[in-house]
């Protein structure tokens, strides 16, 4: 397989300047995390760059992004309103969007806020609390995960998201989203950006309220992807909601909650069926 030619920027937007990445040409696809950042988008970015555009970034406070003032959090919408200018800024029509995780509540934010940004929404597993039975309790849970990491417990506050999240430990060792066990000594980088998850983008994600009305009335196409291998966690119980509040049948993935990159030419053809039925003909 050819390398694919990566071309990277910057943007100043209000209060950041956020890094990103394009490649390939094509129907333009927008790979969003939440903290996940460019990086961890980059092997299915190339797999997709064959015949899309692809972008890829950094979310506002994370990695490469920098911000104006450290320590400011980072709210679904703030990360909206920063992928809809980037989206602007590269000029190329109204973008697909898949988002995994915290970047699945960015893009539906987005499509809520910007929606002629957007011609799909792929929202995979966003871990929405405010759709569940008991938000009050998932709330407190979140907090309580936020000061056992200001206590200076690391590894206490990943094993304690990961039980909230119901993942079985196993299948999160090494992720990208966090280490099973912290490290002697973490990367700086990479725990800055733990830092920054924990103290503040956690718990403005979680805590969104996604305005049904208005995704069920608007332009955009929302499917909400669930992964086959994600029965009876956190996230399939949110994604779950959200796709009945919408009156909508979930999309199945295959593989979990982080497949796109821990099998990226697993999940790419599945990807691409699903963008496929939003994308204008190449006809003509």
């Amino acid at each position: 397989m050819s390398r694919t030619t990566v071309t990277t920027g910057s943007l100043k937007v209000p209060g950041a300047t956020l890094h990103y990445e394009v490649r390939g040409q094509g129907p333009l696809v927008a790979l969003v995390g939440a903290p996940m950042h460019a990086d961890h988008f980059a092997p299915l970015a190339g797999l997709l760059a064959t015949d899309h555009t692809v972008l890829t970034t950094d979310p506002r406070g994370v990695n490469r992004s920098f911000l104006d003032t450290p320590g400011q959090d980072s709210t679904p919408r703030l990360r909206a309103d920063d992928l809809s200018l980037l989206l602007a800024h590269l000029d190329a029509g109204p973008a697909a969007v898949f988002g995994s995780s915290g970047g699945a509540v960015t893009a539906l934010a987005l499509a809520v806020a910007h929606p002629e940004r957007v011609r799909t929404v792929i929202a995979h597993e966003p871990p929405l609390n405010r759709l569940l039975d008991n938000p009050d309790e998932r709330d407190a849970a979140v907090e309580d995960i936020i000061a056992t990491y200001v206590s200076g417990d690391v590894t206490g506050a990943w094993t304690k998201f990961m039980i909230n999240a119901n993942i079985p430990l196993p299948d999160f060792e090494e992720s990208a989203d966090g280490p099973a066990q912290a490290p002697d000594e973490p990367d700086p980088q990479q725990a800055a950006d733990e830092r920054f998850w924990f103290l503040h983008e956690m718990r403005g994600t979680t805590r969104w309220q996604p305005d049904i009305a208005a995704l069920r009335a608007g332009s955009p196409r929302i499917v909400v992807g669930i992964g086959k291998e994600s029965a009876g966690q956190l996230c399939d119980h949110t994604s779950t909601a959200l796709a009945s509040a919408l009156g909508t049948e979930p999309t199945y993935f295959p593989g979990g909650h982080i497949a796109f990159l821990d099998d990226p030419e697993g999940f790419v053809p599945r990807l691409r069926e699903v963008l496929r039925e939003s994308e204008p003909s190449r006809e003509g």
